[in-house]
């Protein structure tokens, strides 16, 4: 079972986003982009944890990439994305979830979409775009992660 559940996770981007808004003016949170980083995190998590998930809830491949439908449904009718109070994240964790922030945040909601959609874990769930809606293989998302963006 996962430390955390999936919004627990998404609740944290949002609020380490607002800071850097606040100290650094960086563009707001976006759900399309929070939807991105959380496939980001799991699929960094599972690659250093050896499979292990930072959450449970499925990801599924839709249209614009990765998807945790629980979050989405959360905020798909919201434009401003809620700040909420900080969310409790374990010391080791946060730091995966800060690197995660540094190496993807970086990108445009835009730019994670198109990014997700030329890697392996998304173009096997969709058989390289034909079909949507599918799951995202947490095996295979694991052995990307290790094999792309998991230093040795």
């Amino acid at each position: 079972m996962a430390k955390y559940t999936a919004l627990q996770v998404a609740h944290w981007f949002i609020y380490h986003n607002q800071i850097i808004v606040e100290d650094m003016g960086a563009e707001k949170m976006t759900l399309l982009k929070l939807l991105k980083l959380l496939y980001y995190a799991e699929g960094c998590y599972l690659a250093i944890n050896d499979g292990e998930s930072l959450f449970d809830e499925k990801i599924l491949a839709w249209e614009h990439g990765p998807v945790i439908e629980e979050v989405y449904n959360e905020y798909a009718d919201i434009y401003n994305l809620p700040v909420p109070e900080k969310t409790v994240i374990e010391k080791e964790d946060e730091s995966l979830l800060e690197q995660v922030f540094k190496v993807f945040g970086q990108y445009s909601a835009w730019a994670l979409r198109n990014k997700t959609h030329e890697e392996t874990p998304w173009l096997e769930a969709t058989g390289n775009g034909q079909y949507l809606n599918g799951e995202i293989s947490r095996r295979i998302m694991m052995g990307y992660f290790k094999d792309n963006y998991i230093a040795a």
